[in-house]
């Protein structure tokens, strides 16, 4: 039934060429350290669809505080501004799923990216999914650290209720367990994402309450550092080892220091870039990717490679 309606909808977005595609991507703030290199993708790919006559609108929220339904709304703004073919992660389904539908109602292609697997793209009727699996990603950071001998990890959550930090949380914990450990989740506020103070306070009351944590796994790069932060406040710096989703120069930083033993790359740059060209290359010319599930992660960044990721971030394609 899913890949009948997947058809349908297909066969909905050919009623006509429009040989100039005004795409519209939903995404995360673009002051969020991953959104910016996702948002850079979709504009580079951008800068083709511009040559053609067409254009790459990127819409993110002021903040998460509110991020199912900001988001839903985000993407009716697209369908209403006339988006030739929309982009967008499922961070939230009970509250998006219903605009993502109105989408396809209208006849408009879309992809899913960045959050809710080709499960969502099934569900919704969308020609492809661009990103990685949530909760493998997820997986490999706990599967980690349960491999370099640590056997009880918490996994920081400034985003409860969106489902791809769920996943990352729920496959850590998994990840660790699979190794012979145990894995928690360490549940804020969404007001606590980004919010450096609030994370490392946060962490610190937590591993000196729960000194039998030796791991801890955060869902981005600003929250990894706080997390660091936190731990080292506590005085568990060296005892209770990190690993944390998406990097930057910083991160990077860490690994080499030794301050933090991983990082989880999704190479958000990869799912903007991809999105934004599948769907320009669909809506110009009808050309469509067989391979529906287009996966950019997860891969592992440590102490073993971090000095190449760094010579990568240098030439730009990092």
């Amino acid at each position: 039934m899913r890949k009948l309606l997947a058809t349908v909808a297909l066969a909905a977005f050919t009623a006509g060429p429009v040989l100039a595609a005004n795409i519209f991507v939903v995404g995360g703030k673009p002051d969020d350290p991953f959104w910016s290199r996702v948002k850079k993708g979709a504009e580079d790919a951008g800068a083709v669809a511009a040559t053609q006559g067409g254009s790459v609108t990127w819409l993110g929220p002021q903040n998460y505080d509110n991020l199912g339904p900001d988001a839903a709304e985000l993407i009716r703004q697209a369908i209403d501004q006339g988006a030739d073919a929309i982009v967008g992660p499922d961070w939230v389904p009970d509250a998006m799923d219903p605009a993502f539908e109105a989408v396809v109602a209208a006849g408009i292609p879309l992809v899913i990216y960045n959050a809710g697997g080709i499960e969502a793209a099934d569900r919704l009727g969308a020609m492809n999914y661009v990103g990685a699996v949530d909760y493998k990603s997820g997986y490999a950071g706990g599967e980690y650290l349960a491999k370099a001998g640590h056997k009880n990890g918490a996994c920081v959550n400034t985003l409860p209720g969106a489902a791809n930090i769920e996943a990352f949380c729920n496959g850590f914990n998994d990840g660790i367990a699979a190794a012979g450990g145990t894995g928690s989740v360490l549940q804020l506020p969404a007001t606590a994402f980004g919010d450096a103070t609030a994370v490392a306070q946060a962490v610190r009351a937590h591993v000196l309450q729960n000194p039998e944590i030796d791991a801890m796994f955060a869902i981005g790069d600003q929250d990894t550092n706080a997390t660091i932060s936190g731990i080292q406040q506590a005085g568990k710096a060296g005892s209770v080892h990190v690993c944390g989703m998406n990097f930057n120069d910083s991160i990077l930083n860490n690994i080499q220091q030794g301050s933090q033993a991983c990082a989880i790359d999704q190479q958000g740059y990869q799912q903007g870039f991809f999105a934004v060209s599948i769907l320009n290359n669909f809506v110009n010319y009808g050309v469509t990717i067989p391979t529906r599930e287009i996966l950019t992660g997860p891969g592992v960044i440590d102490a073993s490679n971090v000095a190449l990721v760094v010579e990568g971030v240098k030439a730009g394609a990092r």
